[in-house]
């Protein structure tokens, strides 16, 4: 299992069009993506869940990965949030 936080610092936190973009990334893989936040927790390629979670800027998000791909999932994951997030 790979596991790491991240502070969001896009100005308008995880809103409609990078969780799009983030569940598109999620579903690339076969590991199992989660995001938790403030004790709740989403997968990454459930669009709903991430909106549930209501992310702002400067929130700290857990990402945890676990599966047959989860080295090349961190890699795209880790890569999605710094460039996106």
């Amino acid at each position: 299992m790979k596991k790491w936080q991240y502070q969001i610092t896009d100005r308008e936190g995880i809103h409609a069009r990078p969780a799009v973009m983030l569940v598109r990334e999620a579903k690339k893989y076969r590991s199992r993506i989660v995001l938790g936040v403030e004790g709740q927790t989403a997968l990454a390629s459930d669009l709903m869940e991430i909106m549930n979670l209501n992310v702002k800027r400067g929130q700290e998000v857990e990402i945890s990965i676990s599966g047959e791909d989860e080295e090349l999932a961190y890699r795209g994951m880790t890569k999605f949030f710094q460039e996106y997030l």
